[in-house]
């Protein structure tokens, strides 16, 4: 069977920053990846765009979209969606909760990533983080719509917030992204409307590969890392 892996973004452009390489290792195995924006981050990360004379929030949402639609083609997302729940602050409901957990129910992911626990530059992340977790709990409850499959315990990891220091966000997972390193610099260039973030997602690349090859016998240059949420199940320890 396909494998599944969900990514919860809360805005448009986090899910190429923070696990675009994720995406496209996966992508390129076979794994069918959904995205879900929830929000276009128009307010709060669309600075490069509000400087455009005669700018609307409309035109921004869209061009943000077009944005977003570029990179997740680049990458070889399955199926990426838009929510518009709005941004600084992002609109979290309960209707958007239990389209979540029909998102969940649906395709069942082997895997879900999504952001960091803390975040004291953007309130919006961990609102998401929240918001995702509840709805993993709520998609594994008997109880809740009886008549579709019940979740299992899919792994949740939490990707790198801007400022991990200031975040409390420590890795225990670092990935090694080398193969499809090209197809996620291409995807960070999708995105226009925060070019000056182009160069800072590329360094810290760098970082989390020096940092996996110093923690391994491999050759690695680029890589992300992840913060685990619950426990590791396994059958060796190597």
């Amino acid at each position: 069977m396909t494998k599944t892996a969900l990514v919860v973004s809360a805005h448009s452009a986090d899910f190429v920053w923070r696990c675009g390489g994720a995406i496209a290792l996966h992508a390129e195995k076979g794994w069918k990846v959904t995205v879900i924006c929830l929000s276009y981050g128009e307010r709060g990360e669309s600075a490069k765009l509000w400087r455009v004379p005669g700018m609307t929030l409309d035109r921004v949402k869209a061009g943000r979209e077009v944005e977003a639609k570029k990179a997740a083609e680049v990458l070889g997302v399955h199926d990426i969606q838009f929510w518009d729940l709005g941004d600084y602050p992002i609109t979290l409901t309960n209707d958007s909760l239990f389209r979540l957990v029909d998102v969940y129910r649906d395709i069942h992911p082997d895997f879900v990533l999504t952001h960091s626990k803390e975040d004291i530059y953007n309130r919006d992340h961990p609102a998401v983080t929240d918001f995702a977790q509840h709805a993993r709990i709520t998609a594994q409850a008997h109880g809740h719509n009886p008549g579709q499959k019940v979740l299992g315990a899919p792994p949740v990891f939490l990707f790198e917030p801007h400022q991990p220091e200031q975040c409390n966000w420590k890795p225990d997972m670092l990935l090694d992204i080398g193969s499809v390193w090209a197809k996620k610099r291409a995807a960070i260039e999708c995105m226009e409307g925060q070019e000056h973030l182009w160069e800072y997602y590329t360094r810290v690349a760098q970082q989390r590969g020096a940092q996996a090859a110093r923690n391994s016998d491999k050759k690695i240059t680029w890589g992300e890392g992840f913060q685990s949420v619950f426990p590791h199940v396994v059958e060796t320890l190597a």
